[in-house]
């Protein structure tokens, strides 16, 4: 049994199931000088891989000069973000994502952000987008018999929005009409195994041109989903809401 608390309601939270709570990030980036956002940083995100990397290197996988992939790289690490050692940048894991929050607080496009991310560090962003709003967070929630995984979990005021996050440049609706099938079927697991819960199902795309709704399960592209979860409660009549009988 693990517990969970919600700060803005004070309020504990009882999972009875094995999870990963994901911390804001935000909360442990000790930012030194300003980042500003530019299209050139966008490009820098795929070049944040873990290890070290020279700045050679750096402009091959990002398609930059050499002169402007010091300028971001020293940027980026008067942010707070990664390390150097001799000629070299040091990056962890997590670093991505760190700088990504960071440029969408600088009002980066988050959908343009969305692009430049791996389906991990996609979750992840949309794991932030909770956090920054008071949910508290469980993300790749494992139910077993059957196994069914749950990608982000958001839960406030009582009620859960399970989140599947398809990281997908192209999808018909066919595609989508099966991914809410599904999320639908993780959800009643979900409600089966956690004694008075509520929950609503949904799904968050990289591209859409709005927020669309199959079976009353909403569909939310990732450059909406901040102002989808301030309206989520004034909304939920248009929702799927699954509850045990």
């Amino acid at each position: 049994m693990f517990i969970i608390w919600d700060s803005l309601n004070k309020t504990y939270f009882i999972i009875t199931m094995s999870y990963l709570v994901l911390k804001p990030i935000s909360r442990y980036l000790t930012t030194k000088t300003q980042l500003k956002f530019t299209h050139n940083m966008l490009s820098a995100l795929p070049g944040l891989i873990p290890g070290g990397i020279s700045v050679k290197d750096f402009s091959a996988i990002t398609q930059t000069n050499d002169s402007e992939s010091k300028k971001i790289l020293e940027s980026i690490l008067q942010s707070g973000i990664g390390s150097k050692i001799n000629d070299k940048y040091y990056f962890d894991e997590s670093d991505k994502l760190k700088t990504a929050i960071l440029l969408i607080e600088k009002a980066a496009p988050i959908d343009e952000i969305a692009i430049a991310l791996d389906w991990k560090d996609f979750e992840g962003l949309t794991a932030e987008i909770l956090e920054s709003k008071n949910f508290a967070v469980i993300k790749n929630l494992i139910m077993t018999k059957p196994r069914m995984e749950i990608d982000v979990i958001g839960i406030r005021l009582g009620i859960a929005m399970l989140i599947d996050c398809k990281h997908w440049k192209r999808y018909s609706s066919s595609a989508l009409s099966e991914a809410v099938r599904k999320q639908v079927e993780r959800t009643k697991q979900y409600i089966a195994k956690t004694p008075g819960s509520i929950a609503v199902p949904v799904i968050v795309t990289l591209y859409q041109d709005k927020i669309d709704f199959i079976d009353r399960v909403p569909i939310v592209p990732i450059f909406q989903f901040s102002s989808f979860v301030d309206e989520f409660y004034g909304n939920l009549e248009e929702m799927k809401t699954i509850e045990k009988d």
